[in-house]
């Protein structure tokens, strides 16, 4: 009888605490939801709880609330330029994608190519893209050519290297137990190393949306008559720096936006990459 009683006295405990860890999980999610929103909200206010007590001037540093002010009171010229800014933008973006995916493809399929041009992409890579510009207006002249160009050239480097380096990084005895089983290069190109360069091409695809809107912005403050970073030269020129501060913060929004685009499709195509992150029987 003795044994019989301390069964349920055993079990009552451990099923009392599955409940918890529950709503201990479900209160993380829920933190890590909102944890954006507070971060955001704590640096805005911070911002300006500093403005206010140091008494900066508007014309070397704005409250968040001139800006927002700023924001409403020029929302006409600034959603026209932000609409052109984003236009050229994906413009950029979107040929990067194809030409570095298509690039990195090549490649990162031969070693002898892959040491060949590394040196040559490094070397153009580390060309600033601002005495490029110059160059661009030349053959295209002022206008929305040379933002695209510019968005494209500062956006495709990341793409091509990743997506190369997810290539060239397969294992080489899985690719000797695929030639052993009667596959052949093509075959574990594409069966194997466009699926293992996925990760490597959407953790790309983050990085690269936020340099192309960079792009855009040093092309339209060198040579375009629309955009946003026309629109925030004209500002200082006035000294109207809550609008300058206005202008970074709408990027800003749309680089976050864009962001936000790229990683919503990265769980749909690599969520398998990571999915033994969120499993709780893999942390044990």
């Amino acid at each position: 009888m003795a044994d019989t009683t301390a069964q349920p006295q055993s079990s009552t405990p451990a099923a009392s605490a599955a409940p918890q860890a529950g709503g201990l999980k479900l209160s993380q999610r829920q933190l890590e939801r909102v944890m954006p929103w507070l971060v955001v909200f704590g640096l805005f206010a911070i911002w300006e709880l500093t403005v206010r007590v140091f008494d900066f001037p508007q014309f070397i540093l704005p409250a968040p609330s001139v800006i927002f002010e700023a924001m409403w009171q020029w929302r006409v010229p600034i959603i026209d330029n932000a609409a052109q800014t984003a236009f050229t933008t994906v413009i950029g973006f979107g040929i990067a994608i194809v030409f570095g995916l298509i690039t990195g493809i090549l490649i990162g399929s031969s070693s002898l190519v892959y040491n060949g041009f590394y040196p040559v992409l490094i070397g153009f890579n580390s060309i600033p893209k601002v005495a490029v510009v110059p160059i661009l207006v030349i053959w295209f002249g002022i206008g929305t050519v040379p933002a695209i160009i510019t968005a494209f050239l500062i956006s495709f480097f990341p793409i091509l290297v990743n997506v190369a380096t997810g290539i060239a990084t397969v294992e080489q005895e899985l690719k000797d137990v695929l030639r052993a089983l009667g596959a052949s290069k093509r075959d574990i190109i594409i069966k194997v190393g466009i699926p293992r360069s996925l990760p490597y091409f959407f953790a790309s695809l983050k990085i690269a949306i936020t340099v192309a809107f960079v792009g855009s912005i040093i092309a339209e403050t060198v040579a375009s008559n629309k955009g946003i970073g026309h629109l925030m030269i004209q500002a200082s020129s006035r000294f109207e720096v809550p609008l300058v501060f206005a202008g970074l913060l709408v990027t800003a929004i749309m680089g976050v936006a864009m962001y936000v685009v790229a990683n919503f499709v990265e769980r749909r195509m690599t969520g398998w990459a990571t999915r033994s992150q969120g499993d709780p029987g893999s942390q044990t």
